[in-house]
């Protein structure tokens, strides 16, 4: 079909064909990260209007449908329940904090009749552990449903601007009904792997985490050796931005400016961080492997929860260094 939008991976794959009108999709779970992933599959995305939206606490949800201009009111609607989201759709992304609240999900989404007469796809875009994954995708297929783990890459403002990258698994003829959705409309690149175990796509976002809070730890120690040597955290930023563009050069900015303790809501919470660094160490565990850097990081996030509580973030980490280094955890400057 002409009108059809046609994405391609990485390798060069060509995604299906939809049809002008598409599939009807649902989406469960509001977060920092949803919220933009919606916004985009809502100005970008080719499905059957109206996406179905459910978040816990309904007033977020709410909210994130006025939100949106008046010409694309109807392509958005307000779910109350899980149970109608299921009904109601056939491809049903969920995206919500931790291994358990996934779960409770799916089980609940399961009860739904209607998915046993099959044709129903659910897509996890959460950071689970991979046996959570590999489980999720039994209980799926076992209740007759298809199953794809899809984790992003991405920090909210990524999800926001449509730039995530999106990590694909499962069978290729499920993943081929997600592809539509991700490279050119949720994110900028996809990684496929097709026909891979669905708990290949979590191991690789569970890695690819440890990278990203090592980042912020070597940031974090650098800025504070910079302050108490003398070279200044100015100088130290100047250099990230020539030598180091795109994520250190922002983690930086939020290290500097104090971003890391200001903001109302985290850009991405050390108590899910934490949760991320736990299934990090488990999978070095049962692979023998110890993760020595990691351990450290790890323990700094659990000081930033210790020190803020819900309202801690991942660079709060810049905070627990601080402290250790005879410093206030707000840097001085922002005060």
């Amino acid at each position: 079909m002409e009108t059809a939008k046609r994405l391609k991976g990485l390798a060069g794959e060509s995604a299906p064909l939809l049809s002008p009108s598409g599939p009807r999709l649902a989406w469960i779970g509001l977060g920092n990260m949803g919220r933009g992933m919606i916004k985009n599959i809502v100005e970008k995305g080719t499905y059957s209007a109206p996406l179905l939206i459910y978040n816990r606490t309904s007033a977020r949800a709410e909210k994130l449908a006025a939100s949106f201009p008046d010409d694309k009111q109807e392509k958005v609607k307000i779910a109350y329940s899980i149970e109608e989201c299921v009904k109601e759709a056939d491809i049903v992304f969920t995206c919500v904090g931790d291994d358990a609240a996934v779960t409770d999900t799916i089980d609940t989404a399961l009860k739904v009749p209607e998915v046993k007469d099959g044709g129903k796809l659910f897509v996890d875009c959460s950071t689970v552990h991979p046996e959570t994954t590999n489980k999720l995708a039994k209980t799926i297929n076992d209740a007759g449903a298809e199953f794809v783990a899809c984790p992003v890459f991405g920090a909210p403002a990524m999800a926001d601007s449509g730039s995530l990258i999106c990590v694909l698994a499962g069978p290729k003829a499920s993943v081929d009904k997600v592809r539509p959705f991700c490279k050119g409309v949720m994110g900028r690149a996809e990684v496929n792997y097709s026909d891979q175990p669905h708990g290949n796509a979590s191991r690789l976002k569970i890695v690819g985490n440890t990278f990203i809070l090592h980042m912020v730890e070597s940031l974090s120690e650098g800025h504070v050796l910079a302050e108490k040597s003398g070279l200044g955290v100015e100088n130290l930023h100047s250099f990230i931005e020539v030598m180091f563009p795109g994520p250190y050069t922002a983690y930086s900015n939020r290290l500097k400016s104090g971003d890391y303790y200001q903001r109302e809501e985290p850009a991405f919470t050390a108590k899910l961080a934490r949760k991320d660094f736990g299934h990090a160490k488990s999978l070095a565990d049962s692979a023998g492997v110890r993760l020595k850097g990691l351990e450290v990081a790890g323990q700094h996030l659990q000081d930033v929860v210790d020190y803020a509580g819900d309202k801690g973030d991942i660079a709060g980490v810049y905070g627990a260094v601080r402290k250790e280094a005879g410093l206030e955890f707000e840097n001085q400057e922002q005060k």
